[in-house]
């Protein structure tokens, strides 16, 4: 027997001693509403106004279901308010309800019942698997024998039966976690593992369903995707999902549900350890913008910028991962900000509401992570509210995940200033044909196409990558490659975020079979407008300016047919996400020529504010083999150059130039410089950027150096200096210093060097 197999005995031999003593030991509700958790809520709502204040908000919905309401969507409410008041008014509408609904011929939504082989189990079927549990677990006690019987039988019959046939019993199972082992999957089973708990004390087959739904929730989090189908991987190892906020908060979260449900109803017994859960928050949290008013998250895919992971923390908070970091997260949510959220006027998000006195101003984490498994990653220059916040994508292109490799969303001064265009409807024919779709997101054309429309349905052979994320304060540098899913017209699809100060470069290396042409889609998130070289885009304190560099400028006026060279700015008209009787305007900067391969340099100027005037001057530098950039801004000047050598072009030669007299094979270099030292020498370096590079020199003195080509950042300072450097496993990388320094940290870790010669020299990593 092998040691997983061995686990899962382990587990559900547990599990079977926990139900013999639940059994005994259970005189009330177990899911939630516990007696210890309603006798504690009691006493905050005495104690503490804040919480009375919302509780008085939850007696408000259920003494309006008794006076007439509908109890649907409100089993929770009346469940509370009959355990924490006792008037028998809440329980009866409870028992009504029950009994109308387990009294129906089935839970199953028709339609589904019309596919081949038909589906008797769907979310609606989870829904009231949810709805009955929680109802039967407050009222249990005070129904007659007969009244048990037509509950939990139309329990087991239309809602736990269905479930565990269609998703999990090998005699009757229809569905695999490769078909549908996303949000579905965990919802169904999840509530239905729900259900089997509360009717404990009734089935005795229940307690064999809990283990089964505990032990297939393992592999559920285990699937490693289906390489014959293209379907990714469910969960990277950092805690995301490739379904985007909105469904990875509801997937884990239906799984939450049940393993709490099962620790109150166990207590004491352990639950299977599934190590990515500890990880979760982090992801909803790196993927979050603070801002003054609503919580923002990236919304790549069919995700929703007021999307939140607020069950999922919270449910994890009540079972004891108490890191500040995770009522920070909390702390930055409105009240009933999303449909799937756990606000504290909700009956389980009052009795599970933490002292959120005990948040921390800002969390403990990096400004800057990437999520490779999923292809998404996040920078940004604070954690405080409104700062500025970039987030990129190059991954999964199926389901919910939309073909928007290479993409990116730029959050400045509170708003999404510049946005995807969202999602609509399913069913719409918008939906497949336009917001799922490459034109519906910040990427690079070839003569209209990017990504085949076809991989919505099938899913992408390659996918995209992120990697080399690299923040080092002042420059922060990511790689995106989208060469895969884009590989039916590009052979070069590669996009360059260089992050200095108040401009990101974006620098897109673009090379396809056949000549054609290019073109930079751009979706301002605010009123847009062409001012000469520019694109100004303004909403409400934010503004950036959008100023393409090469191949090409913008013309200064407005008359493309004088400058037929130029790149020619188009607006396009295209539905909108909220209101598809509307529409939005977005841009396609084009460039003219018919070639098969090109670089474009973009800048991307953050405005202080929207009458900033103190605008980074940027100068354009073209030469043969190189192109590049001369950037003056707060007291520094940065030259930035991109080797027209180093982009795969020779075969067994290295990509040697001479930039300006700095001899290197780097892909990308970045040199800063205070202002009143623009001296161009080493010794006056101030921040250093290598891009895919293996040797930097200048007048015989090394600068950088390594054998294999790495990407890397060096910021000096008077008596420290910083590194930042990725790209292999083990390296042997060299630096100029004119003196030793009196401390030295490689990525983040204070590291001991070997100084000699006006250089000291350490290793990326040691050898395994």
């Amino acid at each position: 027997m092998n040691k997983f197999r061995a686990a899962l005995l382990t587990i559900g031999m547990m599990a079977a001693v926990g139900v013999a003593s639940a059994q005994t030991a259970r005189q009330g509700p177990h899911l939630f509403f516990t007696a210890e958790k309603v006798a504690l809520l009691k006493q905050r709502i005495q104690a503490d106004t804040f919480i009375a204040a919302n509780w008085n908000e939850i007696l408000q919905q259920a003494d309006g279901v008794v006076q007439g309401g509908n109890a649907k969507g409100k089993i929770d409410y009346l469940a509370l308010a009959y355990l924490v008041t006792g008037k028998k008014e809440y329980a009866e509408k409870i028992k009504m309800h029950l009994l109308q609904l387990c009294s129906k011929p089935s839970w199953t939504d028709p339609s589904m019942m019309q596919r081949d082989p038909p589906w008797t189990s769907d979310l609606g079927t989870a829904d009231n698997c949810w709805v009955t549990a929680i109802g039967y677990d407050a009222i249990r006690n005070t129904l007659t024998k007969e009244e048990r019987h037509i509950i939990t039988g139309g329990l087991v019959r239309m809602g736990i039966l269905p479930a565990l046939n269609d998703w999990i019993f090998p005699e009757k199972r229809i569905h695999s976690l490769n078909s549908m082992g996303h949000n579905w999957w965990a919802a169904c089973v999840g509530m239905a593992g729900v259900a089997a708990l509360a009717i404990l004390d009734d089935e005795p087959r229940a307690a064999g369903w809990v283990e089964t739904v505990n032990q297939a929730m393992i592999e559920w989090f285990s699937f490693n995707g289906d390489e014959l189908h293209f379907k990714p991987k469910s969960w990277d190892e950092k805690g995301a999902m490739y379904e985007s906020v909105n469904y990875a908060s509801f997937g884990v979260s239906e799984y939450l549900f049940f393993r709490l449900a099962w620790e109150n109803t166990y207590p004491g017994k352990q639950a299977p350890l599934i190590p990515v859960l500890d990880k979760v928050p982090g992801y909803f949290m790196h993927v979050a913008y603070p801002r003054t008013g609503m919580l923002y998250s990236l919304n790549f895919g069919d995700g929703g910028m007021n999307a939140i992971g607020e069950r999922p923390v919270k449910l994890l908070y009540a079972m004891g991962d108490h890191h500040p970091n995770n009522l920070w997260y909390l702390s930055q949510i409105e009240k009933l900000q999303h449909k799937e959220g756990l606000p504290v006027n909700t009956p389980i998000g009052i009795t599970y509401q933490p002292d959120m006195r005990k948040a921390p101003a800002v969390p403990d984490l990096p400004a800057s992570e990437i999520f490779s498994t999923i292809g998404w990653a996040t920078m940004r220059d604070s954690w405080k509210k409104d700062a500025t916040m970039l987030g990129v994508k190059s991954g999964f292109t199926w389901n919910h995940s939309h073909a928007d490799a290479n993409s990116f969303i730029l959050f400045h001064k509170g708003e999404a200033i510049i946005k995807d265009a969202g999602n609509s409807g399913y069913g719409s024919d918008e939906y497949a044909g336009y917001f799922f779709q490459s034109q519906a997101h910040n990427v690079i054309l070839f003569n209209g196409q990017a990504q085949p429309t076809e991989q919505q349905y099938y899913g992408s052979p390659e996918n995209g990558h992120l990697s080399n994320l690299l923040d080092g304060s002042h420059i922060k540098y990511i790689l995106s490659d989208a060469t895969g899913p884009t590989s039916k017209n590009f052979t070069r699809n590669f996009r360059h975020y260089l992050w200095l100060d108040k401009v990101i470069l974006v620098i897109d290396d673009v090379k396809t079979y056949n000549t054609g042409k290019f073109e930079w889609l751009l979706h301002p998130g605010g009123e847009a407008r062409k001012t000469g070289m520019d694109i100004s885009i303004q909403n409400n304190k934010a503004a950036v300016l959008v100023r393409p560099l090469f191949p090409e400028t913008l013309i200064q006026t407005g008359y493309n047919h004088d400058f037929p060279e130029k790149m020619k700015l188009v607006e396009k008209t295209a539905p909108q996400a909220k209101d598809l009787t509307k529409t939005e305007t977005y841009f396609s900067i084009q460039y003219p020529e018919e070639v098969r391969q090109t670089k474009f340099v973009t800048a991307i100027i953050l405005k202080d504010s929207v009458n900033d005037n103190n605008i980074p001057q940027i100068e354009r530098i073209a030469e043969k083999d190189y192109i590049g950039l001369r950037i003056r801004q707060s007291g520094k000047v940065t030259n930035v150059y991109l080797n027209l050598l180093a982009d795969g072009r020779k075969m067994h030669l290295n990509s040697c130039n001479n930039i300006n007299g700095w001899d290197t094979d780097a892909y990308l270099l970045a040199f800063t410089w205070p202002e009143h030292k623009d001296t161009g020498k080493p010794e006056d370096l101030q921040d250093l950027f290598v891009g895919y590079g293996s040797y930097v020199r200048k007048e015989q003195k090394v600068v950088y150096e390594s054998l294999s080509k790495l990407t890397g950042i060096v910021s000096y300072e008077k008596h420290k200096i910083a590194a930042y450097f990725s790209g292999q496993p083990y390296a042997r990388i060299s630096i100029f210093a004119d003196h030793a320094p009196g401390m030295f940290s490689l990525n983040g870790k204070k590291t001991p060097v070997n100084y000699a010669s006006s250089k000291f020299t350490f290793l990326l990593k040691e050898p395994s």
